[in-house]
């Protein structure tokens, strides 16, 4: 079934269990500020291109197309990036993020059965085949809260700082824990559960992979507060598009065992959760350089307002940007093109992926830094809403003129200061760009293991002989 927007609205209306500044959220989807949320993950449903015949299926998302080859993941690459540019610049994560975690259970559970003599395929698929063909949304939650990071999962003073099998039962399982991170966990239909790091014996019991319906029983979400909505009515953005954030607590919340694809096989959580992250990695190079336009286009726009595109300095700046988005590109698609494939499915290339992605986290600050040399620090002490609206407000405008006029100026420096001088929207960006699908560790550990320095030491061994 292909879904439709009011079908997606209404089924938000569910009971969840959603808490914001601290009270109990009746109807998100109603919410005056955390409905923004749920309207931008509503936009998937109406964007062109979204759906495919499957011969199996039928009609379902290309998001859930299971990638065989590298066509499927360059296509997978322009769709992700063709509808965050649609969606303003802001990811989409509502089948993107989900369907790289089943992509990943697909795999994982081929070769925890192949070992372990269990069942694990069997269940994904029939899961996947479900959410396909019902067409929905999913979020996943991978990152634990953790603790005291020096301390394995079992070693924690506090056993539930990562999340854990409290109990087994005849027909399923109970599980404890926090998750951190967990993107539009709030508005989607289905929370997808995965290691956050590989496990050892010991840890068995926090080896553990799931899904469960976000207004599950014992679930309850704690979304952060979005100020730039709140408090700046000259927000452009954040009043259109944007992605919520949550702390999800799992308070011994019941998963039946036909949703449980990982149970105590701590030898794979490692595993499942290096290969999430890659797809992970993979989709966000794609979004990111579709949302590196926001920071081009108005750094061009308001170089040309200040009347000094021209500059050398300027272009400068430009062509970093320019450098930032292409790179990232180029990361996607050729992780793409030099997939590997396992399990019959296609896989970005590891090395490829965590490169792009090791770029967009360590060169972002400099972005920013381009972006408000180009504007100038008007954008930090630009007047108020009220005051550009007020009695003053063609004043304003008379002396804010630039090689444009002060009116049409004023637009674009509102833009620009959102993105690069707000204290929420920039700061959360920061860490977001610096932190999210991965730390730059993170990848930089995934870089080292999957590269071949061998090649270039026999390079040098054979000169010394």
């Amino acid at each position: 079934m292909v879904r439709k927007v009011s079908e997606y609205i209404d089924s938000l209306r569910d009971g969840r269990s959603v808490f914001y500044r601290g009270e109990r959220v009746l109807s998100i989807a109603d919410h005056p500020v955390l409905g923004i949320a749920a309207r931008h993950l509503a936009k998937l449903y109406e964007m062109p291109n979204r759906v495919y015949s499957d011969g199996d299926l039928g009609v379902i998302s290309r998001y859930y197309k299971i990638p065989r080859g590298p066509e499927d993941l360059v296509e997978r690459h322009r769709i992700i990036y063709s509808h965050t540019y649609a969606c303003n610049g802001i990811f989409n994560i509502g089948q993107a993020i989900g369907s790289d975690a089943l992509f990943a259970f697909m795999v994982t559970s081929r070769k925890i059965d192949a070992r372990m003599g269990t069942r694990y395929y069997e269940r994904v698929m029939k899961y996947y085949r479900d959410v396909a063909k019902k067409d929905l949304a999913l979020a996943v939650a991978q990152t634990d809260v953790k603790g005291d990071r020096s301390k394995r999962p079992h070693e924690q003073k506090d056993p539930d700082l990562y999340l854990r099998i409290v109990d087994v039962r005849d027909d399923g399982i109970v599980v404890r824990g926090a998750k951190a991170h967990t993107t539009q966990a709030a508005v989607v239909d289905e929370i997808v559960v995965i290691p956050t790091r590989a496990m050892t014996q010991r840890d068995a019991d926090y080896a553990v992979a799931f899904a469960v319906p976000a207004n599950a029983r014992g679930l309850s979400m704690v979304v952060r507060p979005i100020d730039e909505v709140e408090g700046n009515r000259s927000a452009i953005l954040s009043t259109r598009d944007y992605e919520l954030e949550t702390l999800t607590i799992f308070d011994d919340v019941f998963v039946p065992w036909e949703r449980v694809f990982m149970f105590r096989e701590y030898e794979f959580a490692g595993y499942l959760a290096n290969l999430f992250a890659t797809y992970h990695r993979f989709t966000a190079v794609s979004y990111r350089s579709a949302m590196a336009n926001l920071y081009l286009g108005t750094a061009s726009l308001v170089a040309r307002a200040n009347g000094v595109w021209d500059a050398h300095h300027v272009r400068s700046r430009i062509v970093d940007m320019i450098m930032w988005k292409e790179i990232m590109r180029m990361g996607a698609i050729a992780s793409a093109v030099a997939a590997h494939i396992e399990e019959g499915i296609a896989i970005p290339n590891p090395l490829y992926t965590n490169i792009a992605k090791l770029y967009s986290n360590t060169n972002f600050s400099k972005i920013l830094e381009g972006l408000v040399d180009i504007a100038g620090g008007i954008i930090a002490t630009l007047p108020s809403e009220e005051d550009l609206r007020g009695e003053l407000g063609d004043r304003i405008a008379k002396y804010l003129a630039g090689a444009v006029d002060g009116k049409e100026r004023i637009k674009i420096l509102k833009i620009a200061k959102e993105l690069a001088g707000s204290s929420s929207l920039t700061g959360y960006s920061l860490a977001l760009m610096i932190h999210a699908e991965g730390s730059i560790e993170a990848s930089r550990i995934s870089l080292l293991r999957e590269y071949n320095i061998a090649e270039a030491e026999e390079l040098v061994k054979k000169i010394l002989e």
